[in-house]
């Protein structure tokens, strides 16, 4: 099953996965690892999209998209969210090869007064930046301190700024010298069970607003000449993944034929529910604690102080 199908949308690499027909079905250049902690009730899946072959069935740039499943992530239960924090920051470290080791710039895109579009820049508000402080005190107050070099920027959407978030992100990369950005934005997902309860991290980079029809130009290596590395929470979900996947399974239960099933989901695809997008009311709440969960991640890759 294509993941575009009957105009489901999804930015997670998992999902897309999941799309296929069958669930062991093996699709060539496409590896796929699943881990589940028990104890910490935290399930990591691994998808790595190996070559051109894996690419295109995928839809989705060659490289490592790592799935971090959460379900009690958006709740205030600290002893639940370090241990989050903790996952967040190893599969970062991970990717990167270490944060400490090298000059971070993070970018937290999204739209600050949009609220299932604020991950980006309320995790920027929660950092522990440390450049300037490198910058004024020298070398010696860094190895003292054991800390890296972290610097952020939230530079807000075009509607704000007139800018692409690529042009803005150029300029700052010219003058402070990142050796790796990491981007953070809001998601899109196709299953309302993974909001807020999820988090992507991927070596390829991102294309902003891409999950709500909304493509900007790619953030990665190749656009802007330093290595990126991509955290992503879905916030929202299209309507029409809603209406579709309710209408698959009651049409299923009833016990219609394959084709018939996808007869009548076409049909509803062309009806006018496009571009609406629907997101927990608990959106406010849910935001500022993962926003923090995020941060308190990067920060203890960059300061054991922390």
């Amino acid at each position: 099953m294509n993941q575009n199908i009957y105009g489901r949308r999804t930015d997670l690499a998992l999902e897309v996965r999941e799309s296929f027909e069958e669930d062991d079905v093996e699709i060539k250049g496409v590896v796929l690892t699943e881990d589940y902690n028990e104890n910490k009730d935290i399930k990591v899946t691994t998808v790595v999209i190996k070559d051109e072959k894996g690419a295109k069935a995928m839809r989705k740039p060659i490289g490592t998209y790592i799935t971090i499943e959460a379900p009690k992530m958006e709740e205030d239960d600290e002893d639940y969210n370090r241990p989050l924090s903790e996952e967040i920051a190893k599969y970062l470290n991970q990717l990167s090869g270490g944060l400490k080791e090298s000059e971070i710039l993070i970018a937290g895109l999204g739209n600050r007064e949009v609220t299932p579009d604020s991950l980006g820049p309320q995790v920027v508000d929660n950092l522990y930046v440390t450049r300037h402080l490198i910058r004024e005190f020298g070398d010696e107050f860094r190895k003292r301190h054991d800390m890296g070099s972290l610097s952020a920027i939230a530079p807000g959407v075009m509607g704000q700024t007139g800018m692409e978030s690529s042009e803005i992100l150029r300029g700052v990369i010219n003058e402070t010298k990142p050796k790796l950005i990491i981007v953070i934005d809001a998601l899109a997902a196709r299953s309302i069970h993974r909001l807020n309860t999820t988090v992507q991290i991927t070596d390829t980079g991102i294309s902003p607003g891409s999950g709500v029809g909304n493509n900007r130009n790619a953030l990665n290596e190749e656009s802007l000449g330093v290595k990126v590395i991509a955290l992503g929470v879905p916030t929202v979900v299209d309507a029409a993944t809603i209406v579709n996947d309710t209408m698959e399974g009651f049409l299923r239960k009833k016990g219609f034929k394959e084709e018939e099933v996808y007869g009548f989901l076409n049909e509803v695809a062309e009806e006018d529910i496009r571009n609406m997008f629907v997101t927990p009311k608990s959106i406010d709440e849910s935001v500022k604690r993962i926003s923090y969960t995020i941060s308190e991640a990067i920060n203890s890759c960059i300061y054991q102080g922390v």
